[in-house]
């Protein structure tokens, strides 16, 4: 299944992409809140394609693929390099990065983020591997010059926009050998695999459960391979993951806000 969220009529929902991608099925709620598929469809024409997640928090993860430590010149951490990302920084597929004034220099980070289907604490790598309920494309996106400066990453991260993800959750994929590929304005910068990663998924949920409790809808952005890059007004970005998707963003400055 490839779940969205839809914005149609007054509204949004949650849908499921249809068999021919022509239509959207809408749920009643999102399936890991006991939602179900209801009988209506909605053309794909009619819709505008939100952020499939509404998490109570984004969990990433620093310097999980060793040749992205190196390349910024860190040690490859003993246990995962936790930080969050406000739920404002999510971004659509389609929509527009902006880059803040506040920053010189704003890197494209391409992850594989994965949705939580069920509540995790304390768990052990089966329940965490039972907990997924699907794959999305994340790119997490951030403000390097603030980070080296800030030494906390909440400000380099946390930007709205910053969070590009979707554009659906693929369900019943394992994550654990999938390509990641980012191109800026089809300049390849990344190609990595997720099994290079420092600690496979369902250990990394595991080691981050016993640290907070994660909740169904929650998203968790696993880190990202090396060849992290600049991005300037102009660009687009797109972030493609193995059997997942493909996610694509132009880049421009801060809109000012009313």
């Amino acid at each position: 299944m490839r779940l969205v969220r839809v914005a149609h009529g007054q509204g949004s929902s949650f849908a499921a992409l249809c068999d021919d991608s022509s239509s959207f099925r809408l749920w009643s709620s999102a399936p890991w809140s006991g939602g179900d598929e209801t009988s209506e469809t909605v053309p794909a024409a009619e819709v505008r394609l939100l952020a499939p997640v509404l998490p109570s928090k984004i969990v990433c993860v620093g310097r999980s693929y060793r040749a992205h430590a190196s390349e910024l010149g860190n040690e490859v951490p003993d246990e995962p390099l936790l930080f969050l990302k406000p739920p404002s920084a999510l971004l659509a597929d389609g929509e527009r990065i902006e880059l803040p004034p506040q920053s010189e220099r704003v890197e494209h980070e391409g992850e594989l983020g994965v949705v939580l289907g069920g509540r995790l604490r304390d768990a052990s790598e089966h329940e965490a591997q039972d907990a997924i309920f699907g794959l999305t494309c994340v790119n997490d996106v951030t403000a390097r010059d603030l980070q080296r400066r800030d030494v906390q990453f909440t400000r380099a991260k946390g930007f709205d926009t910053f969070c590009p993800c979707g554009p659906w959750i693929v369900t019943g994929v394992d994550p654990a050998d999938l390509s990641i590929v980012v191109r800026v304005s089809g300049e390849v910068r990344q190609d990595g695999r997720t099994a290079d990663l420092i600690w496979p998924v369902p250990e990394l949920l595991a080691r981050i459960s016993a640290v907070m409790t994660l909740e169904a809808g929650d998203l968790v952005c696993t880190g990202t391979p090396a060849g992290v890059g600049p991005l300037r007004a102009g660009d687009e970005v797109t972030v493609e993951v193995e059997s997942v998707g493909r996610l694509t963003n132009a880049v421009g400055p801060r809109r000012t806000r009313s």
